[in-house]
């Protein structure tokens, strides 16, 4: 099983950056997709972005669109998430997981059978 480990977390205000990185265990090209999701307490875990590792296509739920930024390095088997203009509505934790197989985009989390342990990230003035 892949493991992962999220960084990159932190505080920043209000229309602020942060870059998260999911570095994994093993070769990326073993699997279809690298996605990240992310969870505000007390709600459902919610899709971001999804990578197709062998082209690098990228996929984005619309709250976040133009905002953030996807990316992958299969030679360092990591994951990327540029995040920009960052507001307090954004949920805090932030999650990636691997998606065996597949053909077309998805974030739904019934296709990610595991996750990091998480990452916070804290938008706040």
């Amino acid at each position: 099983q892949l493991q992962l480990v999220e960084s990159g977390g932190g505080l920043v205000q209000p229309g602020g950056s942060l870059r998260l990185s999911c570095a994994a265990s093993g070769r990326l090209l073993d699997y279809y997709a690298i996605a990240w999701f992310r969870q505000a307490p007390g709600r459902e875990r919610e899709g971001v972005s999804q990578i197709i590792t062998i082209d690098g296509s990228s996929y984005y739920t619309d709250s976040v669109k133009g905002r953030f930024t996807i990316s992958r390095d299969n030679a360092k088997n990591t994951v990327c998430l540029q995040m920009n203009s960052l507001n307090p509505e954004d949920p805090p934790i932030y999650y990636c997981a691997p998606r065996k197989t597949g053909w077309v985009p998805s974030l739904d989390g019934s296709l990610y059978t595991y996750w990091g342990q998480g990452i916070q990230v804290t938008v706040s003035s």
